[in-house]
């Protein structure tokens, strides 16, 4: 048998090679980028670009995939040339911060496809004490200092969500309270955030600990919150329609109205927004009523196990999508904020009915959401322990507090241990 022996001689010094004249590479086309004026269409930016006989075949292929007659001002418009002889080559039009549409032409004309914005995943972890407000100790939290500022509001967002049900923010947070978060972000080019989730998050609110774990036993994207013992921190109800909004208005049985200028019953809960904001559907349900209702104005009603239905009222307009018998999920977003029908201002009239009769969604006991299923207990434990983890490796945070929960009795019982 033959064996290799390593050579144990010293190293010589490496040869230099000296170094070579930089190079320089024409572009493969020279770029353009133009924004759509106000009032300004994409027939007006293509004048004197594209040849007249071709706007038409340009904006025929255009459609295939977007309007240009709903393009708004400050569209970013790429036009690319080919550099010996500036021909246009092709155009690149940004519908919105994750499509654009690629227009491209040969010999024979102009086509078109989208073209999804490419992203990447990472994870960011912060902690912090509130000083004043948690709304200020988490935008101005320096971890978060690389994140867009309306990135920073949406995970407040974020945030209120999961402890809705635990926690008021508006009212309940204190001076000292403390936050750790590991959140999971899909990211644009220029670092701004298509979409998010809270892996693991811990909030000390008075002395007491609350905690949320995301776990999705489908594997389908829909699934929800834990606490460390496996109990659902959500409610089959979702608080309110809206993301972190005042209330203006409560359920009363006398209410000076703003718009008829007498007293009568307010039977609902009114959140002010501002126009265009997105209203969610407060549980799971079928939608048995989409369209305008009276005094309410554009109107959705959502009918829900128990008897129970919820409406949502002075809508601006609905999604597309969603219409009488469709089925929507806790969260979905069912329309938008306006001020149709008797309405002084842009806000959402939200009510709860059972069995017919409207009740304060405010002081209603929801039911409670449903457990880590025991089938999926295993595979629960083991991804808490890692996302709980991720919260302890944040710098200066400490330990979380591990429950010896139930479940784990519970695992053990049904394994024969």
């Amino acid at each position: 048998m033959m064996m290799a022996v390593l050579s144990a001689c010293a190293p010589t010094a490496a040869p230099d090679a000296g170094t070579l004249d930089a190079l320089y590479a024409e572009p493969a086309e020279d770029i353009e980028v133009v924004s759509l004026g106000q009032g300004q269409t994409l027939g007006e930016v293509l004048d004197g670009l594209v040849d007249v006989n071709e706007q038409y075949a340009f904006l025929m292929a255009f459609r295939q995939h977007a309007s240009p007659r709903r393009m708004r001002p400050g569209t970013e418009i790429t036009f690319r040339y080919r550099p010996e002889d500036r021909w246009l080559r092709g155009v690149d039009v940004l519908i919105n911060g994750d499509e654009s549409v690629r227009m491209r032409r040969d010999e024979f004309g102009w086509d078109s496809e989208k073209i999804l914005t490419p992203t990447y995943v990472d994870t960011v972890f912060a902690s912090g004490e509130i000083e004043s407000v948690l709304w200020t100790a988490v935008i101005r939290n320096p971890a978060l200092s690389g994140i867009p500022v309306q990135d920073r509001n949406r995970l407040i967002d974020h945030l209120d969500r999961v402890f809705q049900w635990q926690v008021d923010f508006s009212r309940q947070i204190r001076v000292g309270d403390t936050y750790r978060i590991a959140f999971e972000r899909e990211v644009r080019p220029d670092g701004s955030m298509r979409s998010g989730r809270l892996l693991a998050a811990e909030l000390v609110n008075g002395g007491t600990g609350y905690h949320a774990v995301w776990f999705d036993p489908n594997g389908d994207g829909r699934g929800s919150y834990y606490d460390l013992e496996g109990k659902s921190v959500r409610r089959a109800f979702l608080l309110k329609p809206l993301e972190y909004r005042r209330i203006s208005s409560r359920f009363s049985n006398g209410r000076f109205h703003p718009v008829l200028k007498r007293w009568r019953a307010h039977r609902g809960v009114d959140y002010a927004a501002d126009s265009g904001t997105p209203i969610m559907a407060t549980s799971d349900g079928v939608v048995i009523h989409r369209a305008p209702k009276g005094s309410f104005g554009n109107a959705v009603e959502i009918r829900h196990p128990n008897g129970i239905i919820t409406r949502y009222a002075h809508l601006s307009r609905f999604r597309q999508d969603v219409t009488a018998g469709t089925r929507v999920h806790q969260g979905d977003i069912i329309g938008y904020v306006g001020m149709t029908g008797l309405a002084s201002g842009p806000h959402l009239h939200y009510e709860m009915l059972r069995s017919g009769k409207q009740i304060d969604p405010l002081s209603v006991d929801l039911p409670v959401g449903d457990p880590v299923p025991t089938e999926d207990l295993a595979r629960w434990l083991d991804e808490s322990r890692g996302r709980v983890a991720l919260l302890e490796s944040i710098p200066g945070a400490g330990p979380v507090r591990v429950a010896v929960h139930s479940l784990q009795t519970a695992q053990v019982d049904e394994a024969g241990g």
